[in-house]
């Protein structure tokens, strides 16, 4: 005889709803975009979660050391064009590329180099600041350097499904020195109770880093008339396991 036992995970996360963030006349855009007074990189997590918890998404305008953005955006540049691959939609069999819907070419990033080890230990104290804070059981984070060549985009889409417990909070690092009004590339988001409804305008400028929780927000970039360099990356949870007993 043959049972499936599904076991619950040891710190089940919450629903992304079940954090209460509002976006109605009660939200306020500029707490989201408020600059961190924290100078402290533990406080400064801190600051991020809870902003996270009240709002949804944070924008914070340099949080990251000058040096260690110099290191990424010179190591993105160092790549050859073999490095990248172009930039699919879906997971696992459900994967494809499909020019229609997304024009940009990634490569994931792994710490084996100083500056992308740097970057992967900030975002690990983030994850434990939100695991503290939030009680979201993430156990991951993931990330890939995103090049958006001239005329590259990438239309609304959702980072995560409701209740697909996968990604839970995603990160835009932006790497463009010199951005200019006109260059294009903003990043739209939208609130999920009408897609229509545009919450804010993201210019990709330098240093600027954008956390939102994935399941909540539609998304698009817009077109680009100059080349567009960014991280994107996600926080995730351990899916539910399936074990068979067997008696």
């Amino acid at each position: 005889m043959e049972r499936v036992v599904i076991p619950p995970p040891i710190e089940a996360p919450p629903s992304i709803a079940g954090l209460q963030h509002c976006h109605s006349e009660n939200f306020s855009r500029e707490q989201a975009q408020a600059v961190s007074p924290a100078k402290n990189p533990q406080d400064e997590h801190d600051y991020i979660a809870q902003t996270l918890k009240e709002s949804g998404y944070v924008i914070l305008p340099s949080p990251l050391s000058r040096s260690l953005l110099e290191g990424l955006y010179h190591h993105f540049r160092s790549l050859d064009d073999a490095a990248f691959k172009q930039g699919g939609i879906g997971r696992k069999e459900d994967y494809q590329v499909n020019s229609e819907v997304r024009r940009d070419e990634i490569h994931w990033l792994s710490p084996e180099h100083p500056s992308t080890q740097a970057y992967l230990d900030w975002m690990e104290q983030l994850r434990l600041a939100l695991n503290r804070s939030l009680f979201l059981a993430l156990f991951q984070y993931e990330c890939h350097y995103a090049y958006y060549p001239i005329g590259g985009f990438y239309r609304k889409h959702w980072d995560a499904f409701k209740g697909g417990m996968n990604r839970m909070v995603s990160t835009v690092l932006y790497l463009n020195p010199d951005w200019q009004p006109g260059d294009g590339g903003e990043l739209y988001l939208y609130s999920d109770r009408d897609e229509n409804e545009r919450l804010e305008v993201i210019t990709p400028d330098y240093g600027k880093l954008v956390i939102f929780l994935s399941e909540d927000f539609p998304h698009e970039v817009k077109p680009v008339c100059q080349p567009r360099y960014s991280i994107a990356g996600w926080f995730r949870v351990r899916p539910l396991q399936v074990v068979k007993v067997v008696s």
